[in-house]
């Protein structure tokens, strides 16, 4: 199952790049992201909390970056509590200059579910979106749109 979705925000390419490219700051704008952990080029850690105040811990792994128009990395979902619904999952963004002076931000999200996830696929697209969607908008905030 594959989500995407794009915005525009303000800010240049570059500036972009700096908050996207960087794992430690994506308790700035990553919904439901507390803090990172144990982050470096290759890998970190993300300690998230759902909105009943559960905590969660998930792995990733850098895939591939371009600077400066794309990062992909890997939630490594084996022997995480994610494996009973996910056999895959990465993210992709990819930044593209905006006549304006703004960049274009396209987010993938590409989830392969797993056990009950597979009979659901409305709701794991639903909870993709809104990830997705809450991903820009944070993004967006942090980068001064108020839009």
């Amino acid at each position: 199952m594959v989500v995407s979705r794009e915005r525009v925000v303000s800010a240049a390419p570059a500036e972009v790049w700096r908050v996207v490219s960087d794992p430690t700051r994506l308790a700035a704008w990553w919904p439901g992201v507390k803090r990172v952990e144990e982050a470096t080029g290759d890998a970190w850690t993300t300690v998230l909390v759902s909105p009943k105040g559960k905590t969660v811990r998930a792995d990733y792994t850098m895939v591939d970056t371009r600077e400066p128009e794309r990062v992909l990395w890997q939630h490594e979902v084996a022997e995480s509590p994610f494996e009973r619904l996910l056999s895959e999952s990465t993210t992709e963004i990819e930044l593209s200059a905006e006549a304006t002076g703004g960049t274009v931000v396209r987010l993938t999200l590409n989830q392969r579910p797993r056990g009950w996830a597979r009979f659901s696929p409305f709701q794991l697209r639903a909870a993709a979106t809104r990830q997705a969607e809450g991903a820009l908008e944070g993004l967006a905030e942090l980068l001064g749109d108020d839009a």
